[in-house]
């Protein structure tokens, strides 16, 4: 089993990152002095879990970690600062810092510096995450030594019930739209008046019908779902969203 570090000090790192092209120093004082911060860290920048799942639920739900009390949430891997600034691009992961272990010092330094060599990746993290209050670790969340790369217990939803079992969540919305669709622009300037961080599938004129058809039933868009439910289009949106403030 890996050791625990809970109440001890992070270790004592500087990292090398590049930044508008200058090269910047960034210690560990800078990252947790006076903060509360969430860590969490995984074997590789643009590798399948780590991109479509690990890092986008630390950003989607990093206003629910802010609203308890969560100052900054860090993506630590080891890999230099080129490419993680290229996979923080990618990713459109404005709410996490991604920081560059690139030498594993600071990895080595909670214990969870390992050997891939297998797969040719050399020394990697181990997948974890860690609450970290004023550079003290008071809770680490460590992935079982399993073969492979288990994603079980490092989660940004495991590591949110742990800090407030009520968190609240933020709501999961997608709306089907079409270039043009006047009822679109009033479904989308509907959800955003409400407040809701929408994602848009915009669909083109020659599937439109089909993949509509085929989810919903219906041959029209707008055509939005909430948190798995579906509500229909703009009318039953605005039925749905009067129902949702008479509540």
């Amino acid at each position: 089993m890996f050791p625990s570090f809970e109440g001890k000090r992070v270790p004592d790192v500087t990292f090398r990152i590049r930044e508008n092209n200058e090269w910047k120093s960034v210690t560990t004082a800078d990252l947790f002095a006076g903060k509360t911060v969430v860590v969490f860290s995984l074997p590789g920048a643009f590798t399948p879990t780590c991109s479509s799942t690990h890092l986008p639920r630390y950003n989607e739900l990093a206003p629910a970690f802010k609203a308890n009390g969560v100052d900054a949430i860090l993506c630590v891997s080891v890999n230099d600062t080129f490419v993680m600034n290229e996979w923080a691009k990618d990713q459109e992961a404005s709410n996490i810092t991604l920081v560059p272990d690139g030498n594993g010092e600071f990895t080595e330094g909670v214990g969870l510096l390992v050997d891939k060599a297998d797969l040719g990746f050399g020394k990697r993290s181990w997948r974890y995450s860690m609450l970290v209050r004023d550079g003290v670790i008071e809770k680490q969340f460590i992935e079982p030594q399993k073969p492979g790369d288990p994603f079980e217990v490092s989660d940004a939803d495991t590591m949110l019930a742990y800090i407030n079992p009520s968190a609240r969540k933020p709501d999961q919305v997608a709306i089907f739209t079409r270039e043009g669709c006047s009822f679109c622009a009033k479904a989308k300037a509907l959800l955003t008046e409400l407040g809701y961080d929408y994602a848009e599938i915009p669909l083109p004129h020659s599937t439109r019908s089909r993949i509509v058809g085929a989810v919903t039933g219906q041959q029209t868009v707008p055509q939005i779902f909430v948190n798995g439910e579906y509500i229909g289009g703009a009318e039953q949106l605005e039925q749905w969203a009067r129902q949702r403030k008479a509540a």
